[in-house]
């Protein structure tokens, strides 16, 4: 029998599919395909904005005759879309011909839910309220060498007015620092060369034994192998001299921050509960450039935010050029319910957002090219993950997050690889090997 998962959201979501194939696996489904092939499909949703959302109605929807040509097809939608206040009913009416609903917390019993139904006719829909435990005792199938992915937490406290995350993922849950740990010293062990942290907020980790972020990065960078480090995703009211100085100890934690700032206006920050102010956050980037001058940031940006005024857009704009980021992912404000910011008066006009959105892609994009041009003539160093069969090149990311493309008489999968920059598209970077 065969398998097919379609995945939408963050690196958390992709690493959740980890877990979902494992399970998947053990139930007796060898084999990832095609929709068209498989016996059981799976969607892992996302509800961040409403474009994941309407994607992933549009591809279930489209399953309609499929269900009716294969009969003994399972179809289970999952995720923080069906997590969402109402919504699991919601896709019950619309799309009738689903067979299993479940949520964020329970991920973990999707094995227990298939056997439920293959025992009977009826859908079924299991949600929970909260997450029980930090572990889930699964063991993910790995699609992803030479990296991997670590959960180091679970839900969110911040309730930032225009995020859903904290109402379908719950509230913030860490996992201990021997379970992390011990995760990732075996994929250290298995050949894994980088190893990213994961957490809707990072360093806001606190451990039941009091171990905060900082302490539990210091032990993972501390750990013997040949790897590298990345966590995502940081809030810049948990920022921290401490934080600085373990990336600062540690040169196989990656020179690469991810903070996101989503306006450069104070008055909408304060909309947004963000609570930090420009100010702030500045200093925050200053001081990482002080003690660590190579570190590159990079950040999400959100326009459009309701009662925005072209003059707050314009301070994001100004932002953007005084924290000199490496790149942003950018996105215009999608109201979501259930959420403080989705009832305030002022919503901007879809023109009006267009327009900005636009601007701020410009700015970014050509902020990012003159960085990247910058590069030409140096030496970086990249962890190869790939071939593009397009290019017919291999590519890996440098420290930065910039793909390098080059090429080889070898295949360097899984090894870190110098190269000299010979040219620059983007952030994309294409060099000529030195060893």
């Amino acid at each position: 029998m065969n398998y097919h998962i379609e995945t939408y959201g963050c690196q958390m979501n992709l690493h959740e599919s980890e877990k979902i194939a494992a399970i998947l696996k053990e139930k007796g489904y060898e084999r990832e395909s095609g929709t068209e092939e498989a016996d059981i499909i799976v969607f892992n949703t996302c509800c961040i904005r409403e474009n994941a959302e309407n994607h992933a109605f549009g591809n279930i929807g489209r399953l309609k005759k499929l269900k009716r040509q294969k009969k003994h097809l399972i179809i289970a939608v999952g995720g923080c879309m069906v997590q969402e206040s109402g919504k699991a009913e919601y896709l019950k009416q619309k799309f009738p011909f689903l067979d299993i609903l479940f949520g964020t917390h329970n991920l973990s019993e999707l094995g227990e839910l298939i056997e439920r139904k293959r025992a009977q006719k009826k859908a079924i829909v299991s949600l929970k309220e909260d997450r029980e435990e930090t572990e889930d005792g699964v063991v993910p199938v790995r699609k992803s060498y030479p990296n991997a992915w670590v959960n180091i937490m679970y839900g969110c406290n911040n309730f930032c007015s225009y995020c859903i995350v904290p109402y379908v993922r719950g509230r913030e849950r860490s996992r201990s620092p021997q379970d992390v740990l011990a995760e990732v010293s075996s994929l250290i062990k298995e050949g894994y060369k980088e190893i990213t942290l994961l957490g809707q907020n990072v360093n806001s980790y606190r451990a039941e034994d009091g171990t905060r972020f900082p302490q539990l990065l210091d032990r993972a960078a501390s750990l013997e192998g040949d790897f590298r480090l990345r966590f995502m995703t940081s809030h810049p009211k948990d920022f921290s001299e401490e934080l600085v100085a373990i990336m600062k100890k540690h040169t196989r934690i990656c020179r690469q921050l991810h903070l996101p700032v989503q306006s450069g206006s104070d008055r909408v920050l304060g909309l947004m509960n963000r609570r930090y102010t420009r100010e702030k956050y500045l200093q925050e980037i200053a001081q990482l450039r002080r003690e660590i001058p190579d570190c590159e940031v990079t950040t999400d940006i959100i326009v459009g935010f309701p009662t925005e005024t072209e003059e707050e857009f314009k301070e994001t704009l100004s932002l953007v050029k005084e924290a000199d980021f490496l790149s942003a992912f950018t996105f215009v404000y999608s109201p979501r319910t259930g959420t403080k910011a989705a009832a305030m008066e002022g919503q901007i006009s879809e023109e009006v957002q267009k327009d900005r959105i636009m601007r701020l892609v410009e700015a970014v994009n050509a902020q990012t090219r003159e960085k990247s041009a910058r590069c030409v003539g140096t030496v970086v160093e990249v962890l190869c993950e790939d071939f593009d069969e397009k290019k017919q090149m291999y590519l890996g990311r440098d420290e930065h997050g910039r793909m390098g493309y080059f090429a080889s008489g070898e295949n360097p999968v899984g090894k870190f690889v110098r190269l000299k920059i010979t040219g620059a598209n983007g952030i994309s970077l294409f060099g000529e090997r030195t060893e």
